[in-house]
């Protein structure tokens, strides 16, 4: 059987048996998928660095019809992101990235989109040394691609404008509420935070000022769209609570 080629994402890799690894990866034209990279974890193997946590690589990989993993024959690096890989914050930036992707997108359904949402928003935690920006606008796309971004204008309960008070939120809530309608838990989404999303909608990740990442409406923003990918996929995103964590 020929081996298919696509441009893939690398999601996670797992020890499988005493040399091999189980690996999750995001291709371009085949959507996500799981395979096995027979060797891999032999001192000395054909993978490399190839298959690090979110790698941008060209992959070559065998299906058969009657199993589920498919064989993975080749991997050749384009693209690796080595700072944010070797630093705690960045990696745990990362690590976000590849869990949200494992939930929201189903196998076997390319989504181009996605694909370039997710090498946008690594490259820019690389450049920019820091992941609060990029996992901002990567989380409100992410909603947004998915058709899950509430009205950010009007209460989701009684159609009431904002204006410039403030919106409520919760995982447990699928919009955006006003003041009247807020039940416990809920946490406040500013207007400038709401402002910021208008932002995401205009102008491309690497042209955002630097000066964002020190408001604290980037991490409303962020906060407010991790909660709405929990409530829609029903799952809690267990890196999320690491990025905080010293």
């Amino acid at each position: 059987m020929p081996a298919r080629e696509t441009e893939a994402i690398i999601l996670k890799t797992f020890a499988l048996g005493e040399a091999d690894r189980l690996v999750s990866f995001l291709g371009r034209t085949s959507g996500r998928m799981r395979g096995v990279a027979a060797g891999a974890r032999r001192i000395k193997n054909r993978y490399g660095s190839t298959l690090e946590l979110l790698a941008h690589v060209q992959l070559w990989y065998v299906e058969r019809e009657t199993r589920d993993l498919v064989r993975i024959q080749q991997a050749e690096l384009l693209e690796s992101f080595n700072k944010s890989q070797s630093d705690y914050e960045l990696s745990t930036s990362l690590a976000l990235v590849s869990e949200t992707v494992e939930l929201v997108l189903p196998e076997h359904e390319p989504s181009e989109p996605m694909f370039r949402l997710i090498l946008l928003t690594v490259r820019e935690v690389e450049r920019r040394g820091n992941g609060i920006l990029p996992l901002s606008y990567f989380a409100f796309w992410t909603v947004r691609l998915a058709g899950w971004l509430p009205r950010f204008d009007v209460c989701a309960e009684c159609g009431k404008p904002f204006a410039d008070r403030p919106a409520f939120q919760s995982a447990s809530h699928p919009g955006l509420v006003c003041g009247e309608h807020r039940r416990s838990g809920m946490k406040p989404v500013s207007s400038d935070a709401r402002h910021l999303a208008e932002v995401f909608t205009r102008e491309g990740l690497a042209k955002l000022d630097a000066a964002l990442e020190s408001q604290p409406w980037a991490r409303e923003l962020r906060e407010a769209a991790l909660n709405w990918i929990e409530h829609h996929t029903e799952r809690k995103l267990l890196t999320r609570e690491l990025l905080e964590t010293p």
